[in-house]
């Protein structure tokens, strides 16, 4: 991860921006609105996998309550950067499930658009929001779920530096990075 500043992180390939309670009231609305504000373009079908219209609920109501000090614990948006003949695309979404914990303990999700799939985006997104979180000083590990038949978020997740854990109550594998 090369920068965090504004409420934004650069990777190689990819601008990830923090939402804010704006950014999830005008992605509501409509993906074209959402798009006007991250300044970039969207293919049809978004949003993408587990991120659907109860997610963009549930993490408005957190931005609303929380306000300026819980942006950048939740949903950060990732955008691929304009290269050669390849304008800027809003690729997928990512994220926390709010601040850490007593235990200082963050856990993260992410989407990917299904023509972006493949592309290691999903990594890329990965690495950053693990990076980003290590960078406040009461997060001492990262966790992420998955279903064990979702082979490509395993993937992603062990590319990142995480190792599974256990299965939890619900069926899922629970994944875990600590701080180093």
């Amino acid at each position: 991860m090369d920068e965090l500043k504004n409420g934004t992180l650069r990777t190689d390939r990819l601008e990830l921006t923090a939402a804010t309670f704006d950014h999830i009231h005008a992605e509501m609305e409509s993906p074209e609105h959402l798009v006007r504000l991250l300044r970039t373009q969207v293919e049809p079908g978004w949003p993408p996998g587990e991120y659907d219209r109860d997610a963009q609920e549930f993490f408005g109501c957190r931005l609303k309550e929380g306000g300026a000090s819980v942006v950048g614990w939740y949903v950060w948006y990732a955008v691929r950067r304009e290269e050669e003949n390849q304008p800027s695309m809003l690729v997928g979404t990512g994220g926390y499930f709010g601040p850490p914990n007593e235990g200082g303990e963050v856990e993260i999700g992410f989407s990917i658009m299904p023509s972006a799939r493949k592309d290691g985006y999903a990594t890329e997104m990965a690495r950053a929001l693990v990076s980003n979180a290590f960078y406040d000083i009461r997060v001492h590990k990262v966790i992420a779920r998955t279903t064990s038949d979702n082979m490509a978020s395993v993937k992603v997740l062990t590319k990142s530096g995480f190792r599974y854990i256990r299965r939890d109550p619900s069926g899922n594998d629970v994944f875990e990075i600590l701080r180093s």
